[in-house]
């Protein structure tokens, strides 16, 4: 399931590996991994027993409905934190975009730091808020009517967490980005066309991953609010 990068796989450090503040500055033990691109990091429903956060690359949380579609809930990328559940099982099941490197904390250690450290404690209800508040904006996202409105929401919320030297780097493809958005693939692949014909985006390559965004203005005009 996954690639060991470090000998031993358990080693000491503190928890500013994992950009979190800490009064005490406490020594914790954490684990960095490798995993291949679609690799499965972790699965719906198995003990929500790490917490993890990405070092390089991204990863996608999604569920398989009913009828077999898949509904990604979040990409997370490098910096972002992942895995913390308000339960005892995972609700998602988590897969690298790309190779992906993370690190990862027991989260029984976790809590135990955090009943007595204040600052690590207010950092994990900070990250709770975080992913509420992307949970919400997703919602709000997925009710948006037109398949225009949907692309572009999700181009500005890339061009905030992603754009380096004036490009969007994509790491996910078009059918992540369509399960993401509620859309099909063609779908999404005809907004985007639309959005290069209007002038708003241009490409670097021939993949069509590399984005600059040329009009944020006239982009920004498309994201309606509900």
């Amino acid at each position: 399931m996954f690639v060991r990068t470090t000998d031993p796989l358990l080693r000491p450090n503190s928890l500013r590996a994992l950009g979190m503040s800490s009064g005490s500055d406490p020594i914790v033990r954490l684990n960095e991994i490798t995993y291949k691109k679609g690799k499965e990091i972790y699965g719906e429903k198995e003990p929500a027993e790490y917490v993890y956060q990405v070092k390089t690359g991204a990863v996608r949380s999604y569920k398989l409905l009913s009828d077999g579609r898949r509904q990604i809930g979040a990409f997370h990328l490098a910096g972002d934190i992942f895995g913390l559940e308000n339960g005892t099982t995972h609700r998602f099941t988590t897969e690298a975009v790309v190779d992906t490197t993370v690190l990862l904390i027991k989260r029984q250690s976790l809590e135990t730091v955090a009943e007595s450290d204040a600052m690590v404690a207010k950092n994990l209800l900070g990250m709770t808020t975080t992913n509420l508040q992307h949970a919400e904006d997703h919602m709000l996202l997925l009710g948006r009517k037109t398949s225009l409105e949907r692309v572009a929401a999700f181009l500005i919320e890339m061009d905030k967490r992603l754009t380096a030297a004036g490009v969007l780097a994509l790491p996910m493809s078009r059918r992540d980005i369509a399960d993401y958005l509620g859309l099909t693939l063609e779908t999404v692949s005809r907004a985007i066309s639309h959005l290069h014909e209007l002038g708003v985006l241009g490409f670097v390559g021939n993949t069509q991953r590399q984005i600059i965004l040329l009009d944020r203005h006239q982009l920004a005009s498309l994201d309606l609010q509900p």
